[in-house]
């Protein structure tokens, strides 16, 4: 079916997208005022206030922040476990239905756009994109913690559990166990999530000519009002739950850099430490928005990628080798074995894991997929949607699957085969830590590690602000640098504030607390990405039957 009408003009469809998109232009993308803020849209406005207001009387008064935090924390993980693993759950059925569907043939940009990048280089980014803090503070951290407490324990049925003939009570079943408990936060839910959001973006920006703005993946459900306060509303969102993603990612980096350095040079483990660390890098990373998107993130980017893939090698090959890659095979195997048992959303018992675990996880993964959604969709232009869905989700899976499964595989050895109990007694943040100190090289890997962490830092610092800025003023990608500068030191503004106002479950109870509502904005964009498929021409010809 054309795509024009008898006159040569833009089928209804696609003029109302674009007629409604100039009505609304001048009221989602800002003008430049005082300081040179874009302060003409709102949500700027309403996102920078709520943040200095949350960071004033979280600094003015801690013991109070401290207790509502936790409170928050426990009310929304009590009372809606149950949500957050079948929201991730709903996501990974969606994103493999579209895979599947005939809406799995609609390209990104148009039938006849090409891609941006080779396939090799833009697999490369999304290998990039899976990389980050989380990797480094989780890879030995998370898997150890289940092996030392075992999940199947808290379950209180270990034989539920046990689906690859092996009692998980076992030290190698508990092991696998523990294995596969970490995969389930970093496989295909997690990047169902991201594969979700960057479709909607990419769809909206690349097919239908609206800003790369997350309002505009609801135009098919909201119309017009996306330019209004519906779109406002859907865009502050996205803001404070990506600032406060970001925040938890930096306050786990200043965390463990803290715990590196006092492994290594005996710096003491406290709040100024923390903070310092925190304003120093945060400090690096506003060089890094000064200097652009080449000078700064790409060098940045290219420096962390070239060091994580030879700390990877260092510790498969001086590690106990041929232990680290068998473990990457069966982690594959455990990680489908265990899936229906740890995605199962009702009727679970194992309260620690579903509320403790898996609640803050999901809710971190749908506040940081406004910032990694975004990349993806700007590097994506010319991919079908199979081609994207699968690519998304199966990639970075993978990078996750052989990292985690390496570096947790040489701790899983030291302890099994060499009696070595360091790293499951250690503290989150040290346990990386403990298990290079028995590895040849340990001082250097280790300030490798923390070298890592600061990098990881500062890219996901700099990322961070350009995207938040580009949310805030409506979809322009060349916002004004002072407005980038004050989301840069707002984000290490907002780790500090949740460091002082209780640590570490602080950073949780922010993250898990605005990943709640934003949750259902990424449902309802579910039905939107739908909608908008249906009136792409690859899909709308063949539904319609051909002309007699």
């Amino acid at each position: 079916m054309a795509d024009t009408t008898a006159t040569g003009a833009p089928a209804p469809e696609e003029s109302a997208i674009q007629t409604d998109y100039k009505i609304g232009q001048d009221n989602i993308r800002g003008q430049i005022g005082p300081f040179g803020l874009d302060i003409h849209n709102p949500v700027f406005a309403i996102s920078g206030v709520s943040v200095i207001i949350f960071v004033i009387v979280t600094l003015l008064f801690p013991d109070t922040a401290t207790g509502v935090f936790g409170a928050m924390m426990s009310w929304v993980t009590t009372r809606f476990d149950w949500f957050f693993i079948l929201t991730a759950n709903i996501f990974l059925v969606f994103a493999i239905f579209l895979a599947i569907s005939p809406y799995g043939k609609v390209r990104l940009g148009g039938p006849d756009a090409k891609p941006d990048f080779t396939t090799s280089g833009w697999l490369a980014m999304l290998f990039a994109a899976g990389m980050g803090i989380g990797l480094l503070f989780w890879s030995v951290g998370e898997p150890m913690t289940h092996f030392a407490s075992s999940v199947a324990e808290d379950a209180g049925t270990p034989e539920s559990w046990a689906p690859l003939g092996g009692m998980p009570g076992d030290v190698a079943g508990s092991a696998r166990l523990g294995m596969a408990a970490t995969l389930y936060h970093w496989g295909l839910q997690a990047w169902a999530i991201y594969a979700v959001v960057a479709l909607a973006l990419a769809l909206f920006a690349f097919n239908k000519g609206l800003p790369l703005a997350l309002r505009s993946a609801f135009y098919p459900i909201f119309g017009e009002r996306v330019w209004g306060w519906t779109g406002h509303i859907i865009d502050t969102l996205a803001v404070l739950a990506t600032l406060f993603g970001l925040a938890t990612s930096l306050g786990l980096g200043a965390e463990q850099i803290n715990a590196g350095l006092n492994y290594l040079y005996g710096v003491p483990v406290n709040s100024f430490v923390k903070i310092v660390l925190i304003a120093v890098i945060t400090g690096v990373a506003l060089t890094s928005v000064l200097r652009g998107l080449d000078g700064g993130v790409k060098l940045a980017s290219e420096i962390n990628m070239a060091l994580a893939f030879l700390l990877l090698l260092f510790v498969l090959f001086v590690g106990p080798t041929g232990a680290a890659l068998s473990r990457v095979g069966t982690s594959v195997v455990d990680y489908f074995a265990y899936l229906p048992a740890l995605s199962m959303p009702f009727g679970r018992e194992d309260e620690n894991y579903a509320q403790g675990w898996s609640s803050f996880y999901w809710a971190w993964w749908v506040s940081w997929s406004p910032f990694v959604g975004m990349f993806i969709a700007r590097v994506s232009r010319g991919r079908t949607v199979r081609e994207f869905i699968v690519c998304v989700m199966l990639i970075p899976s993978a990078v996750c699957i052989i990292w985690m499964s390496i570096f947790a595989g040489v701790a899983f050895d030291q302890y099994i085969n060499d009696g070595y109990t360091a790293v499951a007694d250690a503290a989150l943040e040290v346990k990386l830590f403990e298990m290079f100190d028995v590895m040849p090289l340990a001082q250097l890997t280790s300030l490798i590690g923390i070298i890592l962490v600061a990098v990881f830092f500062i890219t996901s610092s700099d990322s961070g602000s350009l995207v938040i800025d580009t949310i805030t003023a409506g979809g322009k990608d060349d916002g004004p640098i002072p407005q980038r500068v004050f989301w840069c030191i707002f984000e290490g503004l907002v780790a500090i504030a949740l460091l002082l106002g209780g640590g570490l479950g602080a950073l949780q109870s922010m993250v898990v607390t605005t990943g709640f509502p934003f949750a259902f904005v990424l449902l309802l964009m579910c039905v939107s990405i739908v909608m908008g498929l249906r009136s792409e021409p690859v899909v709308r010809d063949r539904r319609t039957p051909a002309a007699t």
